[in-house]
């Protein structure tokens, strides 16, 4: 019984994740360089919001050793991503909620 009302609640959880949290966070939390250090250095690399979210966009449906932020040492040991079965709008979404959780426009004092 206590084992059905974990699955139900796991279940629940994962129907209401969003579609950042079921497709990026989920892969990434496997990584020893956790997520947040990935948008900082495209935050660093392209500065703006239309402009990170533009190659974040098109590195994601097509991604190439010449656009990945990642360092060789890093690149060497996990390879290049493979493209996104997600589609344009939930790529998207998924891009403008990791821009919500990890902006620091207006957060700073």
């Amino acid at each position: 019984m206590g084992k059905l009302v974990i699955g139900l609640l796991v279940l629940q959880l994962a129907l209401g994740a969003s579609v950042y949290e079921k497709n990026c966070v989920a892969c990434h939390e496997q990584m020893p360089v956790k997520i947040d250090k990935f948008f900082y250095r495209y935050l660093l690399k392209y500065s703006s919001e239309e402009s990170l979210k533009s190659a974040l966009f098109s590195y994601l449906k097509n991604p190439t050793k010449e656009t990945t932020i990642l360092q060789e040492g890093l690149l060497n040991r996990f390879g290049l991503k493979e493209k996104t079965t997600l589609n344009d709008k939930e790529l998207q979404e998924a891009i403008d909620e990791y821009w919500e959780k990890y902006k620091v426009f207006g957060k700073l004092r």
